[in-house]
C-alpha cells in the first residue's frame, strides 16, 4: 500500500530522535538522479520541524557507462564525491549527513566519517522504511551480536543443502548495523538489522552451497537451482552449478577483477520485520532488498571489498547472497540453528 506523507514524517522523526538530533545542528540530505522524492520531501520536512539547519546537496549521477544495472550497489567504483573537495567539505561540515544517493564503500564516506560526521543511509521505498523503522530493542540485539563475533576466532557454516564453510576471525573489528547514527562518526542504513565482520583475509575456506530460494544481490533474484562455490585462501575459486551459477560468473567476469572473489562480510540477519519473501513483491528498481539482506536467521556473506571494515582491498564488484537453513556456529556455539537465531544459547558444535 501507498505511504502517507504523515506516515513518512512520523517515521522520519523517530529515527532522527534515535539518531540524537538536535536544534541547531547542520543536516545535510544528500540526493541523487535515483532518489525517491516522498522520501526526500519528508526528510525536508521533519529535519526543519525539529530546529536544524538544513542542506540539500545534489549531486549528478557516474558509473551509467560501467555498470550493467541501475542499482546503486552494482558498480562501487567512483561516487559523485570522487575528486569533488567542495561537497565533501560541506558533508565535513554538517553533523549529519542524510544519503539519499548512496556513497557505501567509497573513500569518500571514509574520509567524511573520520571528521565526526554522522551519515545515514536511506535509500528504500518508502513502504520499506515505515515497516522498518528502527527501534531501540533491535540495537541492544544487534550489539550483543557484535559482541559475540567480536569474542570469537572462528565462524563455521553448515547446512543441509551442503554448506561447509569455515571464517577464521579476529583480524578485523566486528560491525552492528540497526538503523540509526547514534554516536559521532558512525554509519548505519535505514532499514537494517544485522551483526556482519570480515573473515581475516586470505584465510576463509570450504564449500558454499547456494541453495533453491536463496537470494543474489544485486540479481534481486531467487536462485532455482543450486549454486556450488569452492573457497580457498579467502577467494571463491570455482563457481558450479546451472544456469544460475553461469548467470553470476558471467556477471562477475564482467568486472575483469581477481578481488571481486573474494569472500567480503559475513553475518548474520536479526530483524524479526524484514520478510524473505518480500523481494518477489518489487519491481527490481525499486528496491536494493534491505528485507533480504536483513530478515532474521539469515546467514549473510559477500563477495568483494573488505575496505568498510578497514581492509585494502577495493572493488567494483559486490554481491551480497543470504542464505536460508544454516546453522552459524562461533567457536562452536550455535547463533543460528537451521535458520532461525537462538540468542546465543544454543548447542555446542562437534568441531
Amino acid at each position: 500500500m501507498p505511504v502517507s506523507d504523515y506516515q513518512m514524517v512520523e517515521a522520519w522523526t523517530k529515527v532522527l530522535k534515535l539518531s540524537k538530533l538536535e536544534a541547531g545542528q547542520t543536516v545535510t540530505i544528500l540526493t541523487s538522479a535515483s532518489t525517491h522524492p516522498q522520501t526526500l520531501s519528508t526528510a525536508l520536512i521533519a529535519t526543519q520541524s525539529m530546529g536544524a539547519i538544513v542542506n540539500r546537496l545534489d549531486l549528478p549521477p557516474v558509473n551509467a557507462e560501467k555498470s550493467l544495472s541501475r542499482d546503486q550497489l552494482a558498480y562501487l567504483g567512483t561516487t559523485p564525491l570522487t575528486g569533488n573537495r567542495s561537497a565533501i567539505a560541506a558533508l565535513k561540515e554538517s553533523d549529519l549527513v542524510l544519503d539519499l544517493m548512496t556513497l557505501l564503500f567509497s573513500p569518500e564516506q571514509l574520509d567524511i566519517l573520520k571528521s565526526g560526521t554522522k551519515i545515514l543511509l536511506a535509500v528504500e521505498p518508502p513502504e520499506v522504511l515505515t515497516r522498518l523503522v528502527p527501534s531501540e530493542s533491535d540495537r541492544t540485539r544487534v550489539l550483543a551480536a557484535r559482541k559475540r563475533i567480536a569474542e570469537a576466532r572462528e565462524m563455521h557454516i553448515v547446512s543441509a543443502a551442503g554448506t561447509d564453510f569455515r571464517c577464521p576471525l579476529g583480524e578485523f573489528e566486528p560491525i552492528a548495523e540497526y538503523g540509526y547514527v547514534d554516536e559521532p562518526g558512525r554509519w548505519d542504513h535505514w532499514p537494517s538489522g544485522f551483526a556482519l565482520t570480515f573473515p581475516n583475509d586470505g584465510q576463509a575456506s570450504g564449500r558454499i552451497v547456494i541453495d533453491r530460494g536463496d537470494i543474489l544481490l544485486p540479481q534481486k533474484s531467487y536462485v532455482t537451482d543450486p549454486i556450488e562455490l569452492t573457497v580457498e585462501g579467502g577467494y571463491a575459486i570455482e563457481i558450479n552449478g546451472g544456469v544460475d551459477a553461469q548467470l553470476l560468473a558471467n556477471y562477475m567476469a564482467t568486472f575483469e577483477d581477481p578481488e571481486a572473489y573474494a569472500i567480503s562480510h559475513i553475518g548474520w540477519g536479526l530483524q524479526p520485520r524484514a520478510r524473505w519473501s518480500t523481494l518477489g513483491l518489487y519491481d527490481r528498481e525499486a528496491t536494493i532488498g534491505m528485507d533480504a539482506r536483513a530478515f532474521e536467521g539469515n546467514f549473510l556473506f559477500s563477495l568483494g571489498p573488505n575496505n568498510e571494515a578497514g581492509g585494502s582491498r577495493t572493488t567494483a564488484c559486490h554481491i551480497d547472497i543470504p542464505l536460508r537453513n544454516c546453522d552459524v556456529y562461533l567457536d562452536g556455539v550455535a547463533v543460528v540453528k537451521r535458520g532461525v537465531v537462538t540468542d546465543y544459547l544454543g548447542d555446542k558444535h562437534d568441531r
